[in-house]
């Protein structure tokens, strides 16, 4: 079905809106129409006001020094009361998803509407989502990118950082002094989380322990430096490790950072988890996320290694860890919490004045542990 032109023209103002300048032959590429046509529509918006036209360039109004107030650009939905907040976020991304409930029963409280978005896995597909999103009259932005890379990450730090309307990152850090670093922000405190799952282990004697983590989004990338960090300071910790806890739980764009993945056996070899833990000797493990701890806890089991009598295990995510035959111990980071003290973040930077010109904020809150018994004191031989 073809698109509406008047819709097509609203996603033309969207882009340029959050750019400032955009070719009109990237504005053909990213919505697919032909350059012919989106020249006409850029001579169209740019006869009405709504935009300026250079050579080959479409640019906001807003970037004109004698800009005429009258001529702001029109949304297909007021900027009030009746814009709806968008909600971006991965896919099948379960962790995520109590987040976004936690965003919705706050927005939902304050009669605020809210315009779901589901960004598929594959790379860069949030960016056309906000921009629809803009298009439809969006008034503020509640968005979790899943960044499976760093490199991914990088890639969106510039669009994102010039939406043009207020917008707070939902379990994201971005790199300090990024184009996102004065961007507001609400997410866990994972360095805490790891630091809950060894000083447990630790507390229960064991000295030489494991972490199999995934290395695929921005939680992934701060348990492993967290767990490192922890770990090689404290000296009650005589032996760690960091392998990856399964062969599908990395980018799947490029090299692996430039190394291969530690997993016995190389890249797409799933995890022997127990011949890692007799390689080191070691007594405790840390797996991330549940799914991974579930089923790795069960190749234990067939290995003829019990939980917790010869290996004690805390998991991290806690999204289905206490359903195992073993009920697992884990870290359980306030996923809904995450949700919901972004959407009053973004009610605040939406209700006036104040909020607007406040001081951006980075929240963090902590997770907490949440004991099942999968994890016990070392018994001395």
């Amino acid at each position: 079905m073809r698109e509406p032109v008047e819709l097509r023209r609203q996603r033309i103002l969207a882009v340029v809106g959050s750019r400032g300048a955009v070719k009109v032959s990237s504005l053909a590429e990213e919505l697919d129409v032909s350059v012919v046509t989106v020249r006409r529509d850029v001579e169209e918006l740019a006869r009405a006001g709504r935009l300026r036209r250079g050579h080959g360039v479409a640019r906001s109004v807003s970037l004109a020094q004698d800009r005429d107030p009258a001529q702001a650009p029109e949304r297909t939905v007021p900027a009030g009361e009746g814009g709806p907040v968008a909600l971006v976020v991965p896919e099948r991304h379960s962790y995520l998803y109590e987040t976004l409930h936690g965003a919705r029963s706050v927005l939902d409280e304050h009669g605020v509407r809210v315009a779901l978005h589901i960004a598929p896995q594959a790379r860069g597909t949030e960016r056309p989502l906000v921009e629809q999103a803009l298009a439809g009259g969006a008034r503020g932005l509640l968005i979790a990118p899943r960044w499976r890379s760093a490199a991914w990450e990088e890639s969106d730090y510039e669009w994102l950082a010039g939406v043009g309307v207020p917008t707070v990152l939902m379990e994201r850090r971005p790199r300090p002094g990024s184009a996102l670093h004065a961007l507001d922000s609400v997410c866990s405190d994972h360095w805490y989380g790891v630091h809950l799952a060894v000083d447990h282990l630790v507390s229960l004697g064991h000295r030489r322990i494991v972490l199999a983590a995934r290395d695929d989004s921005p939680t992934a990338r701060s348990i492993r430096a967290a767990f490192a960090e922890i770990a090689a300071a404290r000296p009650d910790v005589e032996d760690w490790c960091v392998v990856l806890s399964s062969p599908d739980a990395v980018p799947s764009e490029g090299p692996y950072g430039g190394e291969e993945p530690a997993v016995p056996g190389g890249a797409g070899a799933a995890l022997d988890l127990a011949a890692v833990l007799r390689e080191r000797r070691a007594t405790g493990a840390v797996l991330h996320g549940d799914v991974d701890a579930l089923m790795l806890v069960q190749r234990l089991t067939e290995s003829g290694v019990r939980v917790p009598q010869d290996c004690s295990v805390v998991a991290y995510d806690d999204v289905v860890a206490a359903l195992g035959t073993t009920p697992l111990t884990a870290v359980s980071p306030p996923k809904a919490e995450i949700g919901r003290a972004a959407a009053e973040l973004l009610l605040y930077r939406l209700g006036g004045s104040e909020g607007a010109t406040g001081p951006v904020r980075r929240t963090e809150l902590l997770p907490e542990l949440k004991v099942r018994g999968s994890a016990q004191a070392v018994i001395s031989s």
